[in-house]
């Protein structure tokens, strides 16, 4: 029996094992670098503060209501897609600076990496989503439909978080270098701007409106708004995945999963080659 493959199901149980490990690799290394750790937890909150003072002085929410509860929405879904970027870098890093080869020498199952790289992800944003939380109380904003709805909230980003952690890992894979992924971040924040999150899209042009409203960034800001209870829940004749948000978020992460895992497995795979 020697050399032989092991059966899928004790393949499944290694690289489970073996990817919480690296959730916990990753977990102790910002432990011990923790400037990136107080870093991410702060921008949360100076977001909060900067567009809900500085923009709530100046925006109408449509129908009414407070800006700041019609902002925190967006400002979630924002953070949800942070998931991108910073995957990206920390698998550029690592893949740059010979962490993965280090990795392959070791016995310990190929797709560990990508798994705790995406784990350790979904932990970190949980900090995130948390510290925002505790900012958005502090400036008024709060959930009105009790706490299934909000939890439900809650996990759809974390379930798309998820989902956006694989689109980090397969272009921290397939760029050059750290350099290459830390130069690419700022292209990611029009994406995440042309969305429903700070203004409502009727007031845009009809081509940058489509765009807007495919977006998902505004597919779960709208579905965090409606379970929130908060002003701007679309009405009306508008685009289907703001008639319907909530679904629009599970096919948007179903979607993700289904095109980015299968690239970041053989990308990883090449990488090594």
């Amino acid at each position: 029996m020697t050399g032989l493959a092991p059966p899928p199901g004790r393949r499944l149980r290694w690289t489970f094992t073996d990817g919480l490990t690296l959730v916990g690799r990753e977990l102790g290394r910002l432990r011990h670098d923790p400037g990136e750790l107080v870093a991410a937890l702060i921008f949360p909150a100076v977001m909060v503060v900067l567009f809900g003072y500085v923009f709530g002085s100046a925006i109408q929410v449509p129908d009414g209501g407070d800006y700041r509860e019609y902002l925190m929405p967006g400002l979630f879904a924002m953070v949800t897609f942070s998931a991108v970027m910073g995957v990206m870098t920390r698998m550029a890093a690592d893949a740059s600076r010979g962490v993965m080869d280090r990795f392959r020498s070791m016995p310990m199952a190929r797709l560990a990496v990508p798994f705790g790289q995406t784990g350790a992800d979904s932990l970190i944003g949980l900090l995130m989503l948390a510290v925002m939380v505790g900012a958005g109380l502090l400036v008024g904003w709060q959930p009105h439909r009790g706490p299934i709805p909000t939890a439900q909230a809650f996990l759809l980003m974390i379930v798309l978080r998820y989902a956006l952690s694989w689109v980090g890992v397969y272009v921290g894979l397939v760029v050059k270098n750290e350099r290459s992924a830390d130069a690419m971040v700022p292209l990611f924040l029009p994406f995440t701007m042309l969305s429903n999150s700070f203004v409502p899209t009727e007031g845009m042009p009809g081509w940058l409106r489509f765009l807007a409203d495919w977006n998902p960034v505004s597919a779960l800001t709208a579905a965090s708004r409606e379970l929130f209870g908060n002003p701007g829940v679309p009405s009306g004749d508008v685009a289907w995945p703001l008639a319907h948000p909530v679904a629009a978020v599970l096919l948007w992460a179903v979607a993700l999963l289904a095109v980015f895992v299968p690239l970041s497995v053989r990308a990883y795979r090449r990488r090594g080659r």
